[in-house]
This record gives structure tokens, C-alpha cells and sequence, in this order.
């Protein structure tokens, strides 16, 4: 099942996306206003049984798309975690521990929604990543229990000012929170839809050009241990998303660097889960 979020009548909806359209789930009287208290209350399994005699309400070119879970407590991101993005900084070593940094809920856009590139740089830079929404919360989650814990799978186009990046010494937090130079989206579909985690495609192209692509099992951490390590040091939230990090092939590491420009549209797939396109406007 697909659930999103969307922008319609002068106000935030959330539903079922089906190949004709968009079940409104919020309008139901037996459903909270947002699709983060969705899945906690009635759950997923719920909403696809109140959707199940539905028509849809609206063509998918009648709404904007606003990001899956609109008002996510954390967003955690994945640093340098497929093995031969490691290899991009010159380390053959792999590291013990994950590399984590935080994202802000105003530095992510909806699907078709335009990406910024701010006027203090013009470094822009994308990194495609598939991202994980949690479903039931859990503090100290072990790694076999961890997948029971994941709603559903969505994917993040983890938008990057490269040069504010460095201005911390030992932090990447600055480059990584403009608002609106990322994209999360189109929906998220539901874990009941996945086998399996360890074989999963993500392939970014911009103008159509393939930039990045690669596959969940060359992850150096993967979604079970990321989920049983973040956990255990602070504790996972219906709505948490956990960006699991990017293929090697960004922008910054073309000779000479290729970032984006105005007009620039970027698109991240994943088989299984869709597609987010996205284009650059200037701020």
C-alpha cells in the first residue's frame, strides 16, 4: 500500500494512492488529521481496510504533493555508508560505527515541489537514499526485532551545500539544513509490500543523465543495525525517518565537480517504492 501526504481544497490531506487516484483517509471520521497519527492509530493495516471499499477522491494531477510524514519528530541521516563510497575518502578501512547527522522537517520538500539553491552558494549538490519510516517506537530495539518496527519504506533525495558543509570542523550539519534543498517522497508503501531489505536499487539521474546507482546489499550498515543502533541512544517515534545514505557518483566528485543549476530536474528511483522528481529553482 502507498500513503501520502498532499496539499488539496486549501488544506493537508494524507491517503491511499491507488493506479486511478487519491483515497482521502483524513476526511473519515474514525482517522486523526495526519498520516504520522495514522499509523499509530488505526495503524496501517487499519487504513487499508477503511480504504479498501473506497473510491479515490482526487486524480494524482489534482494534488501537491507535501512529504509522507509532514511532521516527522526526527530525521536522521546516514553518512558514507555503501562501501565504495567509503573508498571515495581514500579509506580502505571500514569504520565500527555508523556516521550520523540530523536533518530539519523545513529542509525537505513534497514530490514535483521545486528544490532551492540558496544564494550563498553555488554548490548544490543531490545524493539519492532510500529512507526508512518507523512505525512502532522502540528504545534499545534489538537487530533481529528491527524490522517489526519499520511502517514503511520512502525515498530522500538528501539535497547538499557542499561548501557549508565544511565549515564545521567535525560536522556536516550546516550544508545539510537549507530550507527546501531536499525532497522526500512521493509516498511511503508500507513494509508488508518488502521480502526482503538487502537487495534494493537506488539510482539518481539529473536531466535524465545516471549518476548514482547501487543496491542495498553493498550497505555497510544496514536497516536492521542502523535501526538497533540509533535506538539506542535516543528512542524511535511513529514517524521517525531514518535516511540510510547515498551511492557514490554526487556531484562533488566529478573532475571538475558538476552541482546543480536552475532547471535542473533530479529524479531518485527505487523498484519497489517509486520515483521523486524534484527541480532546482534559485532562492
Amino acid at each position: 500500500m502507498k500513503l501520502t501526504s498532499f496539499l488539496t481544497e486549501n488544506r493537508c490531506a494524507y491517503g491511499i494512492v491507488t493506479d486511478s487516484g487519491v483515497i482521502d483517509l483524513s476526511r473519515l471520521s474514525e482517522t486523526p488529521d495526519n498520516l504520522c497519527s495514522a499509523l499509530t492509530d488505526p495503524g496501517a493495516e487499519q487504513l487499508a481496510v477503511l480504504g479498501a471499499e473506497l473510491a479515490p477522491d482526487f486524480a494524482l494531477d489534482e494534488i501537491s504533493y507535501a512529504p509522507p510524514i509532514t511532521n516527522p519528530q526526527k530525521i536522521i541521516c546516514i553518512g558514507v555508508n555503501y562501501v565504495n563510497r567509503n573508498e571515495e575518502y581514500d579509506d580502505t578501512s571500514l569504520p565500527p560505527y555508523p556516521s550520523v547527522f540530523m536533518r530539519t522537517p523545513g529542509s525537505l520538500v513534497g514530490h514535483l515541489q521545486s528544490i532551492v539553491r540558496p544564494p550563498e552558494s553555488e554548490q548544490f549538490d543531490y545524493e539519492g537514499e532510500i529512507a526508512i519510516v518507523i512505525g512502532k517506537p522502540g528504545r534499545r530495539i534489538t537487530q533481529e526485532n528491527a524490522e517489526t518496527h519499520i511502517a514503511g519504506l520512502t525515498i530522500l533525495q538528501e539535497g547538499s551545500v557542499r561548501d557549508w558543509m565544511r565549515h564545521g570542523k567535525f560536522n556536516v550539519t550546516q550544508g545539510k539544513n537549507f530550507d527546501r534543498s531536499g525532497a522526500v517522497g512521493p509516498w511511503l508503501v508500507t513494509a508488508d509490500e518488502f521480502d526482503s531489505y538487502d537487495n534494493l536499487t537506488v539510482t539518481t539521474r539529473v536531466n535524465g543523465e545516471q549518476r548514482q546507482h547501487d543496491t542495498t546489499a553493498n550497505l555497510l550498515f544496514s536497516f536492521s543495525y542502523l535501526i538497533s543502533y540509533l535506538s539506542t541512544f535516543t528512542g524511535l517515534q511513529t514517524g521517525d525517518i531514518i535516511s540510510t545514505g547515498t551511492p557514490t557518483g554526487a556531484g562533488a566528485r566529478f573532475d571538475p565537480p558538476r552541482f546543480l543549476v536552475p532547471g535542473d530536474e533530479v529524479t531518485v528511483e527505487v523498484p519497489g517504492i517509486g520515483l521523486l522528481r524534484n527541480t532546482v529553482v534559485d532562492e
